[in-house]
């Protein structure tokens, strides 16, 4: 896996990461640090990676063990360190997993997987942050709109 980061100009604390697989993603600084808040701070950008990483983990999870998965959101609240390097010191990450008749053991069983076997990035954050989670189930008896 590659990646490369460039500074895009002597003003301002702009980045853009371009990542192997050919994608941009933008990356600013807060205002007190030169930055001109015009992007996501590169510690926000890890933070919704982990999210990613272990979202798509649960889904294909729950997926591959017959349920009847509609969506999945995870939200992550998170506590950095005070001083430099300013480490994530806990991380929450509650689920919330729509479907229909989805099984509590079995959403509880992937999220567990996700976070001690698949997800690199939330099994790294772990060395400095304590790890918690939660989740609900929502119930979708709605029958969704068709796909176009």
């Amino acid at each position: 896996m590659e990646c490369t980061v460039r500074w895009t100009g002597l003003s301002g604390m702009t980045f853009l990461a371009e990542t192997g697989s050919g994608h941009v993603v933008t990356m600013d600084g807060a205002p007190d640090g030169g930055g001109r808040d015009l992007a996501p701070r590169p510690m926000e950008l890890v933070l919704a990676g982990t999210g990613g990483c272990t979202a798509y983990d649960v889904v294909l999870i729950l997926r591959k063990s017959g349920q009847d998965i509609r969506a999945c959101e995870v939200k992550l609240t998170s506590e950095r360190a005070e001083k430099d390097p300013k480490v994530f010191t806990k991380i929450n990450f509650h689920f919330i997993v729509r479907g229909r008749n989805l099984k509590p053991n079995v959403v509880e069983r992937a999220i567990k997987l996700s976070h001690e076997k698949y997800c690199s990035a939330s099994i790294m954050l772990e060395k400095t942050a304590e790890i918690t989670h939660s989740y609900e189930i929502v119930d979708d008896l709605a029958e969704l709109p068709p796909t176009s």
